[in-house]
């Protein structure tokens, strides 16, 4: 932790940011796998499926209780 006149400063999550676009890519990867195999059905618009958004607090939670 870096102290600067004696309060620390924030620092940024880097790790959590960097595993969200693994996370994201490794989806992306798998809807591509699953459309070239024919398993993945497109709506007309062109649009995946899109699951609800996870908020930090549900993904950090998971994430202890593993």
């Amino acid at each position: 932790m870096i102290m600067i006149g004696g309060a620390p400063l924030a620092r940024a999550n880097f790790k959590f940011e960097k595993r969200q676009k693994e996370i994201a890519k490794q989806k992306k990867n798998e809807e591509k796998r699953l459309r070239k195999l024919g398993l993945l059905e497109e709506n007309p618009e062109g649009d995946a499926e899109v699951e609800a958004p996870v908020s930090p607090a549900d993904e950090l939670s998971d994430w202890l209780s593993k």
